[in-house]
């Protein structure tokens, strides 16, 4: 399996900082509302929503916003919402898969073509580039949870397929059904981790120059800076020379 890269966690983000951890705490509660919703408003019965929790307490979300989040999904008022995928390419065909969250599908699918056409991408058919990469679990912890040798033993003991350990951290994948099981367990050896979410792994990636790889921000910053966006992914690197001039 291909390794955890080191780009494909940076943040491309613009604006100030305020602006943006209130978009993601909309984000984050979006999917707190909706796992809610499609489940068991109570974490400890809810996989799910057990997740998105953790996800959002490592963000530093406030303990009543997740409560408010929870609430509203109890609510008759309480919008639908819609999850759905697009896939497509960017600059150089570099592969991108787009996971939205959506109560208006004409709208989103419109936004998400026309942000892939101004940076020189195109949008594809579901199932056009996700053929490369691997839906897994991902939990990730610092390295002060403990030596790789001690990671790894925690990890296989828990249940997980795969561990990474680099300098910014401990990256463990395991079986898409077996996250939340992984998870908790890993809680009780190592303790709580940084996140634990439900990833696309690609298979293989593509380094890329300077142009394209200015193609390619601008395209995820506009599918990141749009409310309806969850999660952003892609096969591509960016050598440390090209890194420098960005």
């Amino acid at each position: 399996m291909a390794g955890h890269s080191k780009w494909a966690n940076i943040q491309h983000r613009k604006g100030k900082q305020d602006a943006i951890r209130s978009k993601m705490f909309s984000k984050l509660a979006k999917e707190i509302t909706v796992a809610a919703k499609m489940g068991d408003p109570d974490p400890d019965k809810n996989p799910r929503l057990r997740l998105a929790v953790k996800a959002a307490r490592a963000a530093s979300m406030p303990k009543d916003v997740i409560d408010r989040a929870i609430k509203k999904s109890q609510a008759g008022d309480a919008a639908d919402y819609t999850e759905i995928r697009y896939e497509g390419y960017g600059a150089g065909g570099i592969a991108i898969i787009v996971e939205a969250m959506t109560d208006n599908l004409n709208r989103t699918a419109s936004n998400v073509r026309s942000y892939f056409t101004k940076a020189g991408g195109n949008l594809g058919q579901t199932g056009s580039v996700s053929h490369g990469f691997d839906r897994l679990g991902e939990i990730s912890y610092p390295l002060s949870a403990g030596s790789a040798d001690d990671v790894m033993l925690a990890a296989i003991e828990a249940g997980a397929d795969d561990v990474v350990t680099d300098e910014d951290g401990h990256w463990i994948y395991c079986q898409v059904e077996n996250l939340s099981a992984v998870s908790d367990a890993l809680e009780k050896t190592l303790g709580e981790s940084t996140e634990s979410k439900l990833i696309w792994r690609p298979q293989t990636r593509t380094e890329v120059d300077l142009e394209t790889a200015q193609k390619l921000m601008k395209l995820i910053d506009l599918l990141e800076e749009d409310d309806d966006v969850q999660t952003v992914t892609h096969n591509f690197d960016v050598p440390d020379d090209v890194a420098a001039k960005l």
